[in-house]
């Protein structure tokens, strides 16, 4: 399989994304297009709107991928897509892309997972290490797994409620910040000069689980804020600390059950900077090496599909002419 040039095609969400990664390791180009300050008008994501953008986007996008790369679409020997999870209409239009395009050139399709993709954004900087922890932080998914091969994951803890982004996005609501909401509580915590005293509290779901909680943090935030209606710069940091917090506290408990040499962060909330650091610093503790993807690769990106798809197709993975997005698309299938 050796100078592999896959195209990645992701539109799970709001971004249509194409890249061309050769051998699953070097990226030749990406390109992007996001719908974000329209959906922004809305508070959220609208499905509709996001399915109509990536219709518009995706040619455009594929075209400007190609250009970049300085190649023709017949130099390429597969493609990768997002097969799910996320948006149905969102999906479908990539999916669809995709697979008209293997057929007109005569290459075979892969369909990825969302969630595992992300963390290959990690396999773009330097080959993956087994077996490993990782950690998936998105707007829409908080999941702790065992890594332990190429298609080889085990799910040890995720949410029970709201992801870590998702509580970003719902406390960022009560502050009266814009969506998306991570980036902006962070900008507003950054400028606290002093720490104050307050502080979010964690959810205790017992002693040795590895899952997640984070809906009561809306709840909290909403009384912080309605308690201190002048210190909207410190809440933003407590609930930043808060749910930095969780996600150290319940990756270090899973060090200690599974006593790996590798860590691995991957999905949007992993560009906030104070999880970064707080993790570097739990990585220095337990001895471990820590893997982050550069901060371009965090977010939704083609370039981490294409790089799983090189896998995928490696050990024979194929999309059948029936198959097509998946809304629910567990981990472990």
């Amino acid at each position: 399989m050796g100078n592999l040039k896959v195209l990645g095609i992701e539109s799970s969400c709001d971004d249509t994304a194409i890249a061309v990664v050769e051998d699953g390791r070097t990226l030749v180009s990406q390109a992007a297009a996001s719908s974000a300050k329209i959906h922004a008008r809305y508070g959220g994501i609208v499905p509709e709107v996001a399915a109509r953008e990536h219709t518009m986007a995706i040619l455009p996008v594929l075209e400007e991928t190609l250009e970049r790369a300085q190649i023709p679409l017949a130099a390429l020997d597969a493609i990768a897509v997002t097969e799910g999870p996320g948006l149905l209409g969102a999906l479908l239009i990539g999916v669809t892309f995709a697979k008209a395009l293997g057929v007109g050139l005569g290459i075979p399709v892969v369909g990825v997972h969302h969630l595992e993709a992300h963390l290959y954004a990690n396999a773009l900087i330097a080959p993956i290490t087994f077996p490993a922890l990782g950690l998936l932080v998105s707007g829409g998914h908080t999941t702790l797994v065992l890594w332990e091969g190429h298609g080889q994951l085990k799910v040890l803890g995720e949410t029970r409620d709201d992801a870590a982004g998702e509580a970003f996005d719902k406390g960022a609501r009560v502050l009266g910040l814009p969506y998306p909401g991570g980036p902006q509580i962070e900008r507003l915590a950054r400028t606290v000069e002093v720490k104050s005293g307050l502080r979010l509290p964690l959810a205790n779901l017992g002693s040795k689980s590895l899952d997640f909680s984070f809906s009561g943090l809306k709840t909290a935030t909403r009384e912080m804020a309605s308690t201190h209606p002048t210190r909207r710069a410190e809440i933003a940091l407590a609930l930043e600390d808060a749910v930095v917090r969780a996600l150290v506290k319940i990756t270090e408990r899973a060090l200690t059950q599974y006593p790996v040499a590798d860590l691995y962060l991957a999905g949007g909330v992993t560009a906030n900077g104070a999880l970064r650091q707080a993790m570097a610093d739990l990585a220095a503790r337990r001895q471990v090496r820590l893997h982050l993807p550069p901060m371009g690769l965090c977010t939704d990106n083609a370039a981490m599909v294409a790089a799983l798809g090189y896998y995928r197709l490696g050990q024979g993975h194929r999309m059948k002419n029936d198959d097509s997005a998946r809304t629910t698309y567990s981990l472990g299938d």
